[in-house]
């Protein structure tokens, strides 16, 4: 479905961000695989797809500091002259309570969740444009919504980048550039040790949320990926500017509740 497409995801070491890597691949798209302090996973993640006979370049690169985003881009189009896919999937955050909060991890969670996506939209289009057209997903999450603990940075982040989605879905139209967003439930990836209220006890979290989900079971990363991948195809042509919900119900079962166990999807922690 991908071939000869070229696929940038940022976060792509381990978590989500690899599945849709990998997912991409499979496909048939070379990539570029991003991170910005774990060599190692980004590595590994890239020796995977080449294994399945595409390319891939490793970029490390913070993508809350604009200078390192131009250089990230610039990288994929010295490599593959273009850019068919853009998956914004890196994320990080200072998990405090609202009165421990400080300017920096405003700053800092910020740039990383929701500036990178649309100053990487910049370099992304003339990219795109080279290509006949592209796709653009964002990795949110429903904590741009509800309200969980210690979220309040995060949580906001990520409701600037659902607006952020939104109009680069409609003023990069003419661009012939789709973007959506896809907010993951809970997935068991390294992301949830950075919760602090789930590490007295993981299991019994995730135990928690999958007993009170619809679907019966936790969301994996590479579902999360499949539906990715779904947005990228022609098939979705028609979805402009949606945030897709990928939680297998438990969102819909407990609507009218706060302050539940239910930490977001992430991406790698930049």
């Amino acid at each position: 479905m991908f071939e000869n497409k070229v696929a940038l995801v940022t976060g792509s070491g381990r978590g989500i961000g690899r599945a849709i890597a990998l997912r991409l691949a499979r496909d048939g798209a070379d990539l570029v695989i991003n991170f910005f302090r774990n060599r190692e996973p980004a590595d590994e993640t890239a020796t995977a797809i080449r294994d399945m006979g595409r390319r891939a370049l490793v970029v490390k690169a913070n993508i809350g500091d604009l200078d390192q985003l131009a250089a990230l881009f610039e990288a994929a189009e010295d490599e593959y002259g273009g850019l068919d896919i853009l998956v914004n999937n890196a994320a990080s955050g200072y998990n405090r309570p609202v009165l421990e909060q400080k300017p920096r991890g405003w700053e800092w969670t910020m740039n990383i969740n929701a500036r990178a996506a649309l100053f990487g939209a910049q370099h992304a289009v003339p990219l795109m444009r080279k290509r006949g057209g592209g796709h653009i997903v964002n990795i949110t999450s429903r904590g741009s919504q509800d309200v969980l603990p210690d979220y309040v940075v995060v949580g906001a982040s990520k409701a600037a980048l659902e607006a952020i989605t939104r109009y680069l879905a409609v003023e990069l139209a003419p661009h012939n550039v789709i973007v959506n967003a896809v907010a993951p439930g809970m997935v068991a990836t390294k992301a949830l040790t950075h919760f602090r209220q789930l590490q007295a006890d993981l299991d019994a979290s995730m135990s928690y949320v999958e007993k009170r989900t619809p679907a019966a079971r936790l969301v994996t990363a590479e579902e999360v990926a499949g539906v990715v991948g779904f947005l990228c195809s022609p098939a979705a042509e028609m979805i402009r500017g949606q945030v897709i919900l990928v939680d297998g119900g438990y969102t819909l079962a407990h609507s009218a509740s706060t302050g539940h166990l239910e930490p977001p999807g992430e991406g790698e922690v930049s």
